[in-house]
């Protein structure tokens, strides 16, 4: 039997597991593992910058492709609390990470021994299974386990923390003869589907809410014939999007209280049964379960069986698999169209888009300081259906979810659940690192950024282009939004005048020489008749130098983005809405007056 020590074993198991990719910052307690892992090769690595960064480079390296599996390493101690955030959004988006942490000696582990720390413990409920493995020869076993868990089920990550004298320990192993454990997932029975299609066909005006467990599955290919097979329109959710273009026909816009369209929330309010599929109803996208759940009648299909009656019981519940349930929805749905047996829906549907053309919000303005609806609008131009958009949380992502266009499954990644500011540029490197080939385009706003920006410098060193776009107001914009129901202004400000950019006024930091200064290229716009030769003067910086580039668009201070506080029905538009075509030129449909 060949022997190896622990951490060879465990980097060998990588390789047979499918990771060819790492994220991670070396230290003394991990590095056996980081000689292990330059000793067998065959996994690329990327020094991060921060800890939690590669915890989020690993996040947006696993929902590129299906099947990724990010892998991010950290030493002992404050490493892992570092991905404790990058763990909990994994978990919250049901998304499969590995992290792997060294520790201190197994013997002085509960001693206070330097940067010991019951990491295990604090991973727990940010994790499916976060264990310190105490004996060497237990590491193949817990790293097999950890795959089976990451798979089965709703994906999620692992954190698997490995004392130092526990990785240098010579174990037997056979890296030739190791084969991975099968994953489970459950899957609905023919007669389930059945009752779930009868409910459906009774109703008059029925939508499919499709989430992002469809694009886990690998299944918007069946959801969309399912839904072009029974004609049903398809609300997608903010982790759905792309499941089906937004130039579909059957696409009714997306639900909710922030990150929706005006005729997406229209068109469910005159729905009367929702088949949600890999979906869990989240509150900002259902708002009052009151006004959310009146009159309607629900089905849901969801692969964790205690995620069905958790926001509020359905009228009947499905555990399986999104992509084993649809491959059923689609043979029922077939078997009933050839025997003529299926509602015809085309009215309802056209009903839907009728709504999609009138009900717009108004992106074109020339305001300067600039609106940030008009940095969508000139996005939408610049950037075509191949763009896969990375973004996190606030008004810009907000804003960015009601008015940018997305067209493919995985072309829109999103830290949905979570929220961390600081997410975006690590994650779009991660997702730059899992493809190259395809443009890559992260939304964020000033405070988003300057959270986690030392990382562009990763991507400067380790030649990973992507284009940034920063909406810069110098506010906190949706705290300072969200507390003017308590009527005040407090802490959300982050204007100053940069004695070292005077030219910025009371925008504060100089963007575009940090970007600079951590070797990436950046571009600062003021007029937004200016942001398109920016977008394409980013392309060929980006495409000439393989570096990321920052397009900084300078905003008027305050924007109240459309949102409700509180129900679906009561979306408050702080804005003029679209009254005539020129005022959303690049709307999926034109305006019809």
């Amino acid at each position: 039997m060949p022997r190896m020590t622990a951490a060879r074993a465990a980097v060998e198991i990588l390789k047979r597991e499918g990771v060819a990719h790492a994220f991670g910052v070396p230290g003394a307690a991990i590095n056996p593992f980081y000689a292990a892992l330059k000793g067998a090769g065959g996994i690329d690595h990327t020094l991060a910058r921060h800890v939690e960064g590669a915890s989020h480079m690993a996040e947006g390296y696993t929902r590129t492709h299906p099947g990724n599996i990010g892998v991010c390493i950290g030493t002992s101690g404050p490493a892992g609390t570092d991905m404790i955030t990058g763990l909990y959004s994994a978990i919250g988006d049901s998304i499969p990470i590995l992290c792997i942490t060294g520790q201190a000696p197994t013997a002085v582990i509960l001693k206070e021994d330097f940067q010991a720390v019951d990491i295990a413990s604090i991973a727990k409920p940010v994790t499916k299974a976060a264990t310190t493995v105490m004996e060497a020869a237990q590491v193949p076993g817990v790293f097999q386990q950890a795959f089976h868990l990451m798979r089965s089920g709703r994906p999620g990550p692992v954190l698997i923390d490995l004392p130092i004298d526990v990785q240098l320990t010579e174990i037997e192993f056979d890296p030739e003869t190791y084969e991975p454990l099968p994953a489970f997932k459950p899957a609905a029975t023919r007669a389930q589907i059945e009752k779930a299609v009868t409910l459906l066909n009774a109703s008059r005006r029925p939508l499919i809410v499709a989430g992002g467990g469809i694009i886990n599955a690998d299944a918007s290919g069946l959801l969309v014939e399912f839904a072009e097979l029974t004609g049903i329109p398809v609300v997608p959710t903010l982790m759905g999007w792309g499941i089906l273009a937004d130039d579909h026909e059957l696409n009714a816009g997306m639900v909710g209280l922030q990150t929706s369209h005006r005729y997406g929330n229209a068109n469910f309010l005159e729905s009367d049964f929702v088949l949600g599929i890999g979906n869990r109803w989240a509150n900002r996208h259902t708002g009052k379960l009151d006004v959310y759940t009146q009159g309607r009648t629900f089905v849901h299909v969801d692969i964790e069986p205690t995620q069905i009656g958790k926001i509020f019981a359905p009228d009947y519940g499905i555990a399986s698999d999104a992509k084993a349930a649809l491959e059923l929805f689609v043979e029922v749905a077939r078997e009933l169209k050839a025997a003529g047996k299926l509602s015809d829906r085309s009215a309802w549907a056209a009903s839907t888009q009728e709504r999609k053309a009138q009900l717009q919000r108004r992106t074109h303005f020339d305001n300067i300081p600039m609106k940030p609806q008009r940095v969508y609008e000139e996005m939408n131009k610049a950037f075509g259906p191949e763009t896969r958009y990375v973004t996190t949380i606030g008004l810009s992502q907000i804003a960015g979810a009601q008015m940018l266009h997305v067209y493919k499954p995985r072309h829109w990644i999103n830290c949905g659940q979570a929220g961390p500011l600081g997410w975006t540029i690590p994650a779009a490197l991660g997702v730059a690192t899992a493809d190259p080939e395809t443009p890559v385009v992260a939304l964020s706003g000033d405070y988003d950024f300057q959270f986690m920006l030392e990382e562009l410098a990763v991507g400067a060193q380790h030649k990973i282009p992507y284009i940034h776009v920063l909406v810069n107001n110098a506010y906190l914009g949706l705290i300072r939004q969200a507390q003017r129901n308590l009527d005040i202004n407090f802490q959300v400000n982050l204007e100053f005048e940069n004695i070292n950019a005077p030219e910025l006024g009371v925008y504060g930091v100089d963007h575009v020489r940090v970007a600079e200064g951590l070797g990436c290229k950046a571009i600062r716009v003021t007029d937004p008749s200016r942001l398109g030769a920016a977008f394409e003067e980013a392309k060929k910086l980006a495409a000439e130098h393989r570096v990321p580039v920052v397009v900084e668009a300078i905003l008027e201070r305050i924007t109240n983005i459309s949102m409700s506080g509180s129900d679906i029905a009561s979306v408050n538009e702080w804005e003029d809405v679209a009254t005539e075509p020129g005022h959303a030129p690049t709307a999926i449909k034109p305006l019809k007056v």
